[in-house]
């Protein structure tokens, strides 16, 4: 449905619900009370949180949800088309189809739970990760076309600081470093927010420095990108006054560190598959 090469798609297929068969395993482990965190390291499993669904049903739906899940996260590593058309249309029925699997999961287990608070607190997450993926990739097919331009020579010099080179890149940080933190702080929970935390511990610091890397990687160093991460921030800090009292000034350093690393990173694999072009052929082999 949403891949032509249906050989790599089956691949996919089977190592995303394989490994989404693991996080569902880990996931009933680690949320037993005492299983780990309490002490014991028994195999204590909880499938099925507040359902009320017998146990093994549950547990046989879970970890088929689960590996739908990650199946549909699998296919997501491959091109849905070669045309824009198809693929904003297969995008968002990848999405629709993913974010139905994951209902079907929160509705098994948090059955009693009401409505509202379940869907700021899976759905909405969700659909910003995913927006932020969607986005990663565009600005990363973006930026391959910029540079098979500049090599066929088809496109202007690098401009000063490559700040038109870096330019889709800096919509992706207001996106992630202003959009995205802004709506999990408004939908978060005052007494636990969990979103928040998620946000400034996992999605902050691995968005940035995958798209830095990414970057880095076919535009070269773009000391913007990390500098527009760190003002999206200060940008998002007193807005987020209206939701919380929370100190998010240590966000800043997190944005601008992590975006940098991973441009160094993105820099450092540029030059070296550019020595790797460069090199006559057979030189390295042995004899």
């Amino acid at each position: 449905m949403f891949i032509d090469d249906k050989k790599r798609a089956l691949s996919r297929i089977l190592i995303g619900g394989g490994l989404g068969v693991l996080v569902c395993l880990l996931l009933g482990w680690l949320s037993q009370p005492g299983a780990l965190f309490g002490g014991s390291l028994t195999w204590d499993f909880t499938f099925c949180y507040n359902s009320n669904v017998p146990e093994a049903l549950g547990a046989a739906l879970g970890i088929l949800l689960w590996f739908l899940f990650g199946a549909e996260a699998g296919v997501a590593t491959l091109p849905f088309a070669d045309e824009g058309g198809a693929v904003v249309l297969r995008s968002l029925a990848h999405f629709g189809v993913m974010a139905a699997t994951m209902w079907g999961w929160v509705m098994l287990n948090f059955t009693y739970e009401p409505l509202p608070g379940l869907v700021l607190t899976f759905l909405l997450p969700f659909t910003l990760v995913y927006i932020l993926v969607w986005l990663g990739r565009w600005v990363g097919w973006y930026a391959e076309v910029g540079e098979i331009r500049s090599r066929l020579g088809l496109a202007p010099g690098p401009s000063f600081l490559k700040w038109r080179e870096t330019l889709p890149h800096m919509a992706y940080a207001m996106v992630l470093c202003l959009a995205v933190p802004l709506a999990l702080r408004a939908a978060d929970a005052v007494d636990g927010p969990l979103l928040s935390i998620f946000y400034a511990g996992v999605l902050l610091p691995v968005g940035a420095f995958i798209t830095g890397s990414s970057l880095g990687k076919r535009r070269g160093f773009c000391p913007l990108y990390p500098l527009m991460c760190g003002v999206g921030i200060l940008m998002f800090i007193p807005m987020a006054r209206l939701f919380s009292n929370m100190d998010d000034r240590a966000m800043v350093p997190t944005a601008f560190v992590s975006a940098l690393l991973g441009n160094l990173l993105g820099v450092a694999r540029r030059r070296r598959r550019d020595r790797m072009a460069a090199r006559p052929a057979g030189e390295g082999r042995g004899v």
